[in-house]
């Protein structure tokens, strides 16, 4: 028996034969577009869109969405979905603020918080592989449970530092720079880079993608697909944690507990994005980078544009959200047709013949256990 092994995607790609400004289209199309909306808006605003200033409080703003999306990013990968990571954000920097309020270190405050991360991540990996539940629900149903821990903790009330108990080294995590750019930023940039390394060059990456574009390939050539699966959601929760961190450190002294979901749609939004991009038809961390380049350059630019506009951000998050799960879902159906068709060559299983797409099995929300 033939079997495929490869990750390769070949769902948005472009055949062989293609022409060479089809392939940088279809590969960095969402580039083009990152770098041409950049254009129009610096042309159309050039005192207040292209300043100094306005990109810190972007990339200052940005920080915690992006490492939210890369969490969402790991999941997906493996063929699985966190929809916890919008209410854990909320959880973990109300418990960063809080604990410190009891006396703890900061130190150890943050060390617990990322351990508290990785724990949520692992009930979310047992309902997943042990109960057999749908990750879409699974982890729905942890974030609810997430978000009314959150509640019955602050009594829906904000907490606030007005005793100044925190420690200042714990707001320093936020208020350093690298030159010009914040320090939050430059963490959550690294986050990325190292996330794309490990998962393009190391095995533990090529197997993580394995296991979510064909799980049954994976378990038959020896892959340990629960384990990778428990990681990932480990993962998740860990940078879940770190973004609340984050976060706890940026509002000097107030914690809320309705803050958390309203960066969920985003960061969705930026990682299936980031799937149509750099490597199209597969979830990626530089995909990822790009797709909340994308969401930032464009409500910055518009909310510029038509000041006072609450609607612009829901509305632009939305909208690309659906446009990336069509392309994804236009894709997956095209690679299907295309399999079925007859062809006049043979038909070995080979990686360059027919790649796997790990996408639409995230996109799709379809577990495979």
């Amino acid at each position: 028996m033939t079997m495929n092994t490869s990750v390769k995607s070949t769902a948005l790609e472009p055949g062989r034969g293609a022409a060479w400004h089809r392939k940088l289209t279809s590969n960095y199309g969402m580039v083009i577009l990152t770098a041409a909306l950049f254009v129009v808006f610096t042309i159309l605003r050039p005192d207040t869109f292209a300043s100094l200033l306005n990109f810190q409080l972007l990339t200052a703003g940005k920080s915690v969405l992006l490492i939210l999306a890369l969490a969402v990013t790991i999941p997906m990968i493996a063929g699985k979905i966190d929809l916890s990571i919008g209410y854990g954000v909320g959880l973990w920097q109300v418990m960063s603020l809080s604990w410190q309020l009891h006396s703890i270190d900061y130190r150890l405050v943050i060390l617990l918080v990322l351990v508290g991360g990785a724990v949520i991540g692992l009930l979310n990996a047992l309902l997943i592989e042990l109960a057999q539940v749908d990750a879409f629900i699974a982890t729905l149903a942890t974030g609810q449970v997430i978000y009314s821990i959150t509640y019955w903790y602050t009594g829906g009330r904000q907490i606030t530092d007005s005793a100044g108990q925190r420690a200042k080294a714990f707001d320093g995590l936020s208020q350093w720079s690298l030159g010009p750019v914040p320090g939050p930023f430059v963490i959550a940039i690294a986050l990325g880079i190292v996330l794309w390394l490990v998962l393009d060059y190391l095995p533990v990456g090529r197997y993580l993608y394995a296991v979510g574009a064909n799980p049954a390939a994976a378990r038959l050539s020896g892959i340990p697909r629960r384990r990778y699966i428990i990681g990932a959601m480990a993962a998740s929760g860990m940078l879940t944690a770190l973004a609340g961190i984050l976060l706890a450190s940026r509002q000097a002294g107030v914690a809320q507990a309705n803050i958390g979901p309203e960066y969920l749609l985003p960061a969705l939004a930026a990682a299936f994005l980031g799937s149509t991009t750099i490597r199209p038809g597969r979830v990626n961390a530089l995909g990822t980078i790009l797709g909340v380049a994308i969401a930032t350059i464009g409500i910055s630019g518009l909310q510029q544009l038509l000041p006072g506009q609450f609607y612009l951000e829901p509305l632009f998050n939305g909208l690309t959200l659906v446009a990336a799960i069509t392309i994804a879902s236009l894709a997956s159906r095209r690679r299907v047709a295309r399999a079925d068709a007859p062809s006049a060559t043979p038909t070995a299983s080979t990686p360059e013949a027919d790649g796997i797409d790990a996408a639409p099995a995230a996109s799709e929300g379809k577990e495979t256990s």
